[in-house]
C-alpha cells in the first residue's frame, strides 16, 4: 500500500479517467483547497465494522473526530475514551441538528439505517464513506446515487477489496483485451449464512440455524438503544436472534443474505472489469422463497446489453451450495470463492487477492500490459485525500449506487420468482408489479429519507 505522498495528484486523476473510474465533480472550495487542510470528521456507528473504519480514517495525520454515534452505548463509550473532544450522540438524527463542526461522515451502522445515515449528510453537503452495501433496497439505492450527483462531494462505497492491486491487474488485463470479448461472467462464494437446509445447517455449525420469527420477547442489554435499533424498519421485539453479531442480516426486515452484502465485493470485480450499469433482464433460482429470511444458497443470472465497444453479456452469481457447472465439472481451479470471466480467446479466474489466465499453457508467455489504472493509497487514504482535495475515489455513489441497485435486483428476482426485465430508466419491473413491494419500502413513523 503507497502512503499518500507517493502519489501525485494529476497521476491519480489521469489514471483514473483510462480506467473509466467515475469522478466526482469537486465544489470550488474544495478545488482550490490546500493539501495541508485538515478534515473533521462524524462517525455514525464505532463497534465493530465501524470500530475498524474509526482506527483508520482516525489514524490520517490530517483528521480530526468531532462527533461519535451508535446506538450501544458500551462502543460508544470505548470510542469516546480515545476522542474524548468528541461530542456523543446514541440517536444520529440528533447528531445532524448541528453539523457545523464537520466536514465529513463515516456510516457504519446495520444495512438497514444505511440510507437514513446518509442522506443528512448528502443534504448538508458533506463528504460520506458509506459501508457496504450502500443500501437495504432499490429505491434507497436510487435516491442515494441521484442526492450524491447533487451534493457534489467526496463519496465511497466501503469496498476495500476494489483498493487491491489484484482487482486491477485483473480489470486491466479484461479491458485491454487479454481474452478477447467477454461474454459471460461467474461469480460464487461459499458462505452460506440465512435460512438453511438441515444439510447446511450441520456444515456451518458457528451459525445459528434459525426458521421463524421469533413470537417470544426479550429484555434490550441495558446499553442498548433498541428502538434507536430498529430505526426505519418496521418494528421487532428484541430478540438475541437478531443481536448481537451479524445475525441480523438474514432477515429481511434489516439485511439482504449474502446476496447483497458479499456481492458488494465480488460483483464489483465484474462490474468494473465489463462497465456495467443496469441490467436488462434478471432471474434468479434457489429454495422456496421465505417471507421473514434471505436463503443460504441461491443464484441469480444478470443480462447486459452492450456498452459502446462491448458486447451483450451475462453475469451469473451463486452462493453456498450453488457453484458454476465447469467448476463443479473440475474444468477450472476449485477456489471457494472467486470470478471466472469466459473471453472469446481464454479465461481468466480471480479472488480477492490473485488470479490466472487460463488455460495456463496457452498464456505462459503472455506478456501483460503496462499497468494503467495506478495503485490506490488506500481505500479510507483515498476517500480523506478526495475530501481534502477534490481528487476521485474509486468507488463513488455514481458506481457503488449502481452496484448496490444490480445486486439488490438478485434478491428481488427470487423473491418473486419471475424472470424481471428492468426498466432502470422509472427503476420498475416491466409487468411484473409484484416486485414493487420488495424493490422498497416506507420508513416507521418518525424515520424519513
Amino acid at each position: 500500500m503507497l502512503p499518500l505522498k507517493s502519489i501525485n495528484r494529476r497521476q491519480f486523476v489521469r489514471g483514473a479517467a483510462a480506467a473509466g473510474l467515475s469522478a466526482f465533480a469537486a465544489p470550488a472550495i474544495l478545488r482550490s483547497a490546500s493539501p495541508n487542510e485538515r478534515l473533521s470528521v462524524a462517525f455514525i456507528g464505532v463497534g465493530g465494522r465501524g470500530g475498524g473504519n474509526l482506527r483508520t480514517v482516525a489514524g490520517d495525520k490530517f483528521v480530526d473526530v468531532t462527533a461519535l454515534c451508535d446506538v450501544n452505548r458500551q462502543n460508544l463509550d470505548r470510542a469516546a475514551s480515545q476522542f474524548s473532544k468528541a461530542r456523543k450522540h446514541v440517536d444520529f438524527r440528533e447528531l445532524y441538528e448541528k453539523t457545523s463542526d464537520f466536514d465529513a461522515v463515516v456510516v457504519s451502522t446495520t444495512e438497514h439505517t444505511h440510507a437514513f445515515a446518509t442522506m443528512p449528510a448528502l443534504k448538508a453537503g458533506k463528504h460520506v464513506y458509506c459501508e457496504k452495501p450502500l443500501t437495504h433496497n432499490v429505491k434507497e439505492a436510487r435516491l442515494i446515487t441521484e442526492a450524491a450527483a447533487q451534493a457534489k462531494v467526496a463519496t465511497q462505497m466501503g469496498t476495500q477489496i476494489h483498493a487491491g492491486s489484484n482487482y486491477r491487474r485483473v480489470v486491466e488485463l479484461i479491458q485491454s483485451g487479454a481474452i478477447g470479448h467477454v461474454r459471460e461472467a461467474h461469480v460464487w462464494v461459499g458462505r452460506a449464512w440465512g435460512r438453511q437446509s438441515d444439510a447446511e445447517s450441520r456444515q456451518n455449525r458457528d451459525i445459528v440455524s434459525v426458521t421463524e420469527r421469533p413470537q417470544e420477547k426479550m429484555t434490550p442489554p441495558t446499553h442498548l438503544d433498541w428502538d434507536l435499533w430498529i430505526g426505519p424498519a418496521p418494528y421487532r421485539p428484541y430478540h438475541n436472534v437478531y443481536f448481537p453479531g451479524p445475525k441480523w442480516y438474514r432477515w429481511w426486515d434489516f439485511g439482504n443474505g449474502t446476496m447483497s452484502d458479499l456481492g458488494s465485493h465480488w460483483i464489483d470485480l465484474p462490474f468494473w472489469a465489463l462497465k456495467l450499469g443496469a441490467p436488462k433482464t434478471i432471474v434468479a433460482d434457489g429454495p422456496e422463497p421465505h417471507p421473514e429470511l434471505a436463503p443460504a444458497s441461491m443464484m441469480a443470472k444478470y443480462e447486459y446489453g452492450a456498452r459502446g465497444d462491448l458486447p451483450p453479456c451475462t453475469v451469473s452469481w451463486y452462493q453456498g451450495s450453488y457453484k458454476p457447472k465447469i467448476w463443479t465439472d473440475g474444468g477450472i481451479p476449485k477456489y471457494g470463492s472467486g470470478v471466472l470471466f469466459v473471453g472469446d480467446k481464454g479465461m481468466i479466474l480471480s479472488d480477492y487477492g490473485k488470479h490466472v489466465m487460463l488455460p495456463q499453457d496457452k498464456f505462459q508467455d503472455f506478456k501483460r500490459p503496462e499497468p494503467f489504472i495506478p495503485n490506490s493509497p488506500g481505500h479510507h487514504q483515498q476517500w480523506v485525500l478526495a475530501c481534502r482535495t477534490g481528487s476521485p475515489t474509486d468507488s463513488p455513489f455514481s458506481y457503488s449506487g449502481p452496484l448496490t441497485e444490480a445486486n439488490h435486483l438478485g434478491n428481488v428476482a427470487f423473491r418473486v420468482g419471475k424472470k424481471l426485465e428492468w426498466d432502470s430508466k422509472n427503476a420498475k419491473a416491466v409487468g411484473c408489479p409484484e416486485a414493487d413491494r420488495y424493490l422498497g419500502r416506507e420508513p416507521r413513523k418518525g424515520w424519513s429519507l
